[in-house]
């Protein structure tokens, strides 16, 4: 990472603004879109599951950000997780209740992919439409790259769709599987070691 790409990258307090960013760049990712497909219940609940997913990386002072607020990569560090019961609650009140069967078995096969070594994990990493192509991805890719190296840890994500999972297996992020369920559409769990 160049110095000026490191200087760029600075954590977040600003939870609204990296969650609008969110939402938006999540509006048309196929996993997203599966659990929440109409557009109402989308940006009801979407942005209160970024919350449960990943909202305790504002308060770890991992919420990191760049071109202000237009990328935004929320990490939970080692020993920080998600809020599991908020998401189940949010998945069994936005999820009609046919739909919920495969949802719940898509989450639990996320649990079990999920490393059991410490480890930081990025639930969510999202880039404003209009500021998409222009490296903020990569330069929110690099500056996790060389905290987990400097810690000696492994980092782990899911990808949601093909674009992102190119973009993370050039970041040094390696498919262990695929979750699906069902009809939906495949997730990728990927685990980059540490350098």
């Amino acid at each position: 990472m160049t110095t000026s790409e490191a200087s760029r990258v600075t954590p977040t307090t600003d939870e609204g603004r990296a969650i609008s960013t969110l939402t938006i760049a999540f509006s048309g990712d196929p996993v997203a879109r599966w659990f929440l497909s109409d557009a109402g219940a989308y940006l009801t609940y979407w942005p209160q599951f970024v919350s449960a997913l990943a909202g305790n990386a504002f308060a770890a002072g991992t919420a990191d950000s760049i071109g202000d607020c237009g990328g935004v990569a929320l990490w939970l560090p080692p020993d920080v997780g998600s809020d599991d019961e908020a998401i189940a609650a949010i998945a069994a009140e936005a999820v009609p209740e046919p739909d919920q069967e495969e949802v719940f078995s898509v989450l639990g096969q996320m649990g079990e992919y999920h490393p059991t070594e410490r480890h930081w994990y990025l639930p969510l990493m999202g880039v404003d439409v209009p500021k998409e192509g222009g490296g903020l991805g990569s330069a929110l890719l690099r500056h996790a790259a060389e905290r987990c190296d400097r810690d000696g840890l492994p980092a782990y994500l899911e990808a949601t769709n093909p674009r992102n999972k190119r973009l993370y297996a050039a970041h040094g992020f390696e498919e262990l599987g695929v979750i699906q369920a069902g009809g939906s559409p495949p997730i990728w769990p990927m685990l980059r070691k540490p350098r």
